[in-house]
C-alpha cells in the first residue's frame, strides 16, 4: 500500500513548482494538462518505458493513469505525482457535455475514486503518490478540493482517503504549504510529522518527511542541478 499525499491550491500558487527540487530520475510526473513546468531543468524529459530515466507522461484518461501507477516501480519510480487532478473529472466532462443524463456525474466520480483507490491500495509501501489539485469554496465557506457534480461531494470526502493534505499559501511574496486545518478548509498531517503549520512548497523536503515518518526503506536523492 502506497503513500499518498493531497496538494490543495488555486493555480499559481506554487503545486507545480514544489516539484523543482525532486531528482526526476526517481519520478513519475503524469500531467492531466500538458504544458511547461513552472521552472527551468532538462530532466523532466517525455516518457519512454524504454528510457527508465524519462519521467513525464501526458494524460488525462483514469484508466491509463490507474495503469502507469501500478506500473512506476516496475520502471524504478519511487514517487509519483499526478498534477492538476482535478482535470481528469473537467475534462471527461466536458467530453461528455452533450450527454443530457446525470449517469455521466456517477462515472465520472467513481473514475476519479478509482484512481486514488488503486493508486492507494494497489502499490507497493516505499512509493509515495502526490495528488495535487484545484480548490473550491463551498456555500459555506470551506475550502476544498475542486471536483465536478455532487455526487463525490455528497457520498464521499475526497480528503478522507488521504492522511496527509496540505495545502498552497503565498504569504509576503513566499510560497508555502500550510499543515494543520485553519477551520475552513481541509489540511490536515499526522502528530508531529511537521515542526511548524507553514513550510517551504518543497515536495523534495515533503517527501523527505514522509519518509522519515513512516520509516520508509530509501536514500533520498534531491535534485540540485535546475538547468
Amino acid at each position: 500500500m502506497g503513500t499518498a499525499t493531497l496538494i490543495l491550491g488555486e493555480s499559481g500558487t506554487g503545486k507545480s513548482t514544489s516539484l523543482r527540487a525532486l531528482n526526476p530520475k526517481e519520478c513519475l510526473l503524469i500531467q492531466t494538462i500538458n504544458k511547461p513546468l513552472p521552472f527551468r531543468s532538462t530532466g523532466w524529459q517525455r516518457w519512454d518505458k524504454n528510457v527508465p530515466e524519462t519521467a513525464l507522461y501526458v494524460t488525462d484518461q483514469w484508466q491509463a493513469i490507474i495503469l502507469a501507477i501500478k506500473n512506476a516501480s516496475l520502471y524504478g519510480k519511487k514517487i509519483v505525482i499526478i498534477d492538476d487532478f482535478q482535470y481528469v473529472m473537467a475534462n471527461e466532462f466536458m467530453r461528455r457535455s452533450h450527454e443530457k443524463s446525470f449517469d455521466k456525474f456517477t462515472e465520472i466520480g467513481h473514475h476519479a475514486w478509482s484512481i486514488i483507490d488503486n493508486a492507494i491500495k494497489e502499490t507497493p509501501a516505499d512509493l509515495r503518490l502526490y495528488f495535487l489539485s484545484h480548490t473550491e469554496e463551498t456555500t459555506s465557506g470551506k475550502t476544498k478540493i475542486k471536483t465536478i457534480g455532487k455526487m463525490l461531494d455528497e457520498k464521499i470526502t475526497l480528503e478522507g482517503l488521504f492522511t496527509l493534505v496540505l495545502r498552497t499559501l503565498v504569504q509576503d511574496g513566499n510560497y508555502l504549504f500550510t499543515t494543520q486545518n485553519s477551520g475552513a478548509d481541509t489540511v490536515k498531517s499526522p502528530i508531529n510529522m511537521f515542526d511548524s503549520h507553514e513550510i517551504d512548497n518543497d515536495l523534495a523536503k515533503v517527501d523527505a518527511t514522509v519518509c522519515h515518518y513512516y520509516n520508509l526503506d530509501k536514500v533520498h536523492h534531491v535534485n540540485a542541478t535546475l538547468d
